[in-house]
């Protein structure tokens, strides 16, 4: 019998010593594991969806508010801002880029987002089915609403009031679907995009002004501004100095506010680290826990095994077998909680991404990533530090005073 099996059957022997000492090391590595997942994905999320953005002008309230609802699609908008307001900010010579946001309805989840081409030139869009809106209510959808919801170009659909749910349903306005995006693996892929003209229509506003030219949506937009708004504005500046000179511009001078993606975001991290820092500090404490109760099931069971041991020996089993025997079974016994505890560390992060709503799909089980490897390295160290001292005494132990004692 190879020392595999016989460590295995050792193990068996003791199921409930062995099940705890497994259940520990999991569920310690499970949160780390999980935090390790939620952390990364976090920040992927931020940085990427907030690339080539340098500010978001709006309304005044919240900085982070702002942040996430113009950039993330996670949160309410602060406020509305005048259209002929945000032109003024658009035109101002520190800015290179002025995209318009005007948001208020959703579809089954989903953020319909009223804009203009300068969105596709900022995030980098192409069409893969169809092309981008022209006209008033047609729409271009993200590839993760085409692919969930089983939709293609042609096809109508109907937005409903508020950003996330669809009871008030607007049924006297259609939307038609013009293109489907190419998967960016970004916030845009769960987004409905249309001209801003549609979302005031939808709610009311210039319906009686719709007629316009399809080539210049600017143009059109620029006549009868009263009383129109749009949510915010997405800034990327011409020059490095105006991170210090613009933000002070808006802020003191207009009724809007300047609120810096990387600075709440940050910010956002900062806040959520200190509750992943506490959770982390308490799963290492687990597998110390952990550790120490596979120490003392291995050193419990050397003591009734002391005589087996021995016979081993006189069989021909070398100390240095013997040695190995009781640093596989403390091993064995962390590498599988290791392994079980990565398993539901990304069910626990599937499960969260679960509860999400729609459109704003951030966290995925589905996901690994290579600094996981060093928790079944950590499984591995931990199961030879509290197995170390059982088989060093299991090593030296005297088998013709055992075999005198029996």
């Amino acid at each position: 019998m190879n020392i595999l099996t016989l460590g295995y059957k050792n193990l068996k022997v003791k199921k409930l010593s062995t099940f705890l000492s497994v259940l520990l090391v999991t569920f310690g590595i499970a949160i780390i594991s999980s935090l390790l997942v939620l952390s990364n994905q976090l920040s992927n999320n931020l940085e990427k969806n907030a690339e080539n953005i340098d500010a978001v002008v709006g309304a005044k309230g919240s900085p982070m508010q702002l942040i996430l609802s113009s950039i993330y699609y996670v949160d309410f908008p602060t406020g509305n801002i005048p259209y002929d307001e945000a032109l003024r900010v658009a035109r101002n010579p520190m800015v290179k880029m002025a995209v318009p946001l005007a948001l208020g309805d959703n579809f089954k989840g989903y953020r319909i987002v009223g804009t203009d081409q300068s969105f596709v030139k900022l995030y980098n869009l192409r069409a893969e089915e169809g092309k981008f809106w022209e006209k008033d209510f047609e729409v271009t959808i993200g590839a993760e609403i085409a692919n969930k919801h089983k939709l293609e170009v042609g096809q109508i659909i109907h937005g409903a009031h508020g950003l996330s749910s669809d009871d008030d349903i607007h049924d006297d306005h259609e939307y038609k679907i013009v293109g489907i995006l190419e998967a960016k693996d970004r916030v845009v892929d769960h987004l409905v995009l249309t001209n801003i003209s549609s979302v005031w229509r939808m709610h009311g506003i210039g319906e009686e002004h719709h007629k316009h030219h399809e080539d210049d949506e600017h143009e059109h937009l620029h006549e009868n501004l009263e009383g129109k708004d749009i949510t915010s504005l997405l800034i990327q500046y011409k020059s490095p100095l105006s991170v210090v000179t613009f933000p002070k511009l808006i802020n003191e001078s207009t009724f809007m506010q300047v609120a810096s993606p990387a600075m709440e975001s940050a910010r956002l991290f900062s806040l959520v680290g200190i509750g992943m820092d506490a959770l982390t500090w308490f799963a290492y404490l687990i597998i110390l826990i952990s550790a120490i109760s596979v120490f003392v099931n291995l050193y419990n069971s050397l003591k009734e095994r002391k005589f087996d041991l021995a016979v081993m020996r006189t069989l021909g089993a070398s100390r240095f077998k013997i040695f190995f025997l009781v640093i596989f079974e403390g091993t064995f016994i962390t590498i599988i909680g290791a392994l079980l505890g990565v398993v539901l560390g990304h069910g626990f992060v599937e499960l969260i991404g679960g509860y999400q709503e729609e459109g704003q799909n951030v966290f995925t089980g589905y996901v690994f990533y290579k600094e996981e490897f060093y928790l079944l390295g950590l499984g591995l160290l931990l199961g030879i530090l509290a197995s170390v001292i059982p088989a060093l005494q299991a090593y030296h132990t005297d088998i013709s005073k055992v075999l005198s004692d029996k």
